[in-house]
């Protein structure tokens, strides 16, 4: 099992398939998967074909997702990371977004916060990015604050899966 990084109260390491269980009650939660333009999943074989898809992404691209467990009680409550996204989005493609979903339970905590910084600077100092993107669904008020409390700066509205959407980036620091 590869770690990527820790911080004070994270250990941020690769998914695996024995995250199915934990990685499948975030996903299938639709309070989660209400910014998210897509449907909570059903089953846990779509949380396995999930899991296969990032750990792929590792193999393929040098970086994905990573499984988000607290120190204290060595609970996944969630993701976080970088993932090159290789689709056109915003007139982008071949560019590296930062995002991160929790179990609920967790909202609220600053765990998004610790882990989207401890990304960025993998990023920058691992990866040797020059820049870092971010999405969120512009009425999603708290995942907004995240991306700016850790340095991404607000570029412009665009339309993305039929539903407004704020576009970040942050430039190599």
């Amino acid at each position: 099992m590869e770690i990527f990084a820790e911080t004070e109260r994270l250990i941020l390491r690769e998914i695996l398939p024995s995250d199915r269980n934990a990685l499948f009650a975030i996903d299938s939660d639709p309070d989660v998967n209400i910014y998210l333009g897509n449907n909570p999943v059903k089953n846990i074989e779509q949380t396995d074909d999930l899991i296969e898809f990032i750990r792929k992404q590792y193999v393929d691209n040098g970086i994905g997702r990573w499984a988000m467990i607290e120190k204290s009680t060595n609970n996944f409550i969630g993701w976080a990371g970088l993932k090159l996204v290789r689709e056109l989005t915003n007139n982008h493609i071949n560019y590296y977004d930062l995002g991160y979903r929790l179990n609920k339970n967790y909202w609220g905590k600053g765990f998004a916060t610790e882990a989207a910084k401890a990304s960025l600077h993998y990023g920058f100092n691992t990866l040797n990015l020059n820049e870092i993107y971010a999405i969120a669904d512009s009425e999603n008020v708290a995942s907004r604050n995240v991306i700016e409390k850790v340095g991404l700066k607000y570029i412009e509205t665009f339309i993305f899966n039929d539903t407004n959407h704020d576009w970040f980036e942050i430039q190599k620091y």
